[in-house]
């Protein structure tokens, strides 16, 4: 018997258990940096999604500490919550964790943090054809030449598949030239280490860059605002990103930021059906494998920009 398989026999010995109570489900949710907008979108759909089937819901927020996401899970499972969902995780780093997890039978569903073997599957979108859409985006408002500047993030399994399939795209279009590259490397203060390094960056090159590449948008958004202080307008520069809401379409809409597209990632319903995917395997006794069929359940994204933007601030 497989490892998915086994923890699947020990999520619906869990649900039979609950089944002979009057107790409601218990759901963990673990978000690894709320003042992400992502991470909290995620995280808030599936609380909203799990109260709504009457579930009893514990969020916490780990604010980018590896320490504090650690303990986190390790609580968890000391409370023997009946299922635990982790936004934007890190497998490698918390194998431990996540096998503690799995020791103890409560069913994990991971989202956009990678595969573990000790996860029923991570929801995901495909990272590399997001990417491959966003630099070939970014290319095509430059007439594939040019120089540009990037914003990157190598911490996160996603982030960093984007910013590798633009390497590759670059290697294939070298009329393109990459003039300078910050790394974001801190995650607790993470908005300060993107607004210094972008800021010196758009200082050194001034004059001499015709786009900007961020690997996700809460980057871009201070990257448009540093343009901004600038004195910069729409069309002067190309500024693409990757992740899509609210503030993101809004910016494309608005004649005043420099936001020209998003490749927009569906994270509610990313939550939506994490919480779906645990009431159908520990709850209803469904197979895994009849809810994703490999390590990972695909969405779809979309790229969004001027030209279809009204159809996401409707």
């Amino acid at each position: 018997m497989t490892l998915k398989h086994l923890l699947a026999a020990g999520a619906l010995a869990l649900a039979g258990a609950h089944a002979t109570t009057a107790d409601a489900f218990e759901l963990g949710i673990v978000a690894f940096q709320m003042s992400a907008e992502t991470h909290a979108r995620v995280a808030n759909a599936a609380e909203a999604a799990a109260k709504e089937k009457g579930w009893d819901v514990t969020v916490l927020n780990s604010n980018g500490a590896l320490p504090t996401h650690a303990e986190q899970i390790e609580n968890l499972v000391q409370r023997g919550v009946d299922a635990i969902i982790l936004a934007m995780s890190k497998p490698v780093q918390f194998d431990a964790q996540m096998e503690a997890v799995s020791d103890a039978g409560i069913p994990l569903i991971t989202v956009m943090s990678g595969s573990s073997p000790y996860a029923l599957f991570d929801i995901q979108v495909n990272e590399y054809a997001v990417g491959a859409e966003a630099a070939l985006y970014l290319l095509g408002q430059l007439n594939y030449e040019g120089k540009i500047l990037t914003q990157r993030f190598e911490s996160n399994v996603g982030t960093r598949i984007r910013g590798k399939v633009l390497d590759v795209v670059l290697s294939e279009n070298t009329a393109v030239e990459e003039v300078g590259s910050h790394s974001m490397a801190r995650t607790q203060s993470w908005q300060d280490d993107v607004r210094n390094g972008m800021s010196a960056l758009i200082l050194q090159n001034a004059g001499n860059f015709d786009g900007i590449w961020a690997s996700f948008d809460g980057q871009a958004f201070i990257i448009d605002d540093l343009l901004a202080e600038q004195g910069m307008s729409k069309g002067d520069v190309v500024l693409v990103s990757v992740d899509g809401g609210k503030e993101t379409f809004r910016r494309i809409a608005s004649p005043d930021s420099m936001l020209m597209a998003s490749v927009a990632i569906p994270f509610e319903a990313m939550g939506a059906a994490a919480v779906e995917a645990i009431d159908r395997i520990a709850v209803g006794g469904e197979p895994v494998d009849a809810v994703a069929s490999g390590p990972y359940l695909y969405m779809n994204a979309v790229l969004v920009d001027q030209s279809n933007v009204d159809e996401f601030t409707e």
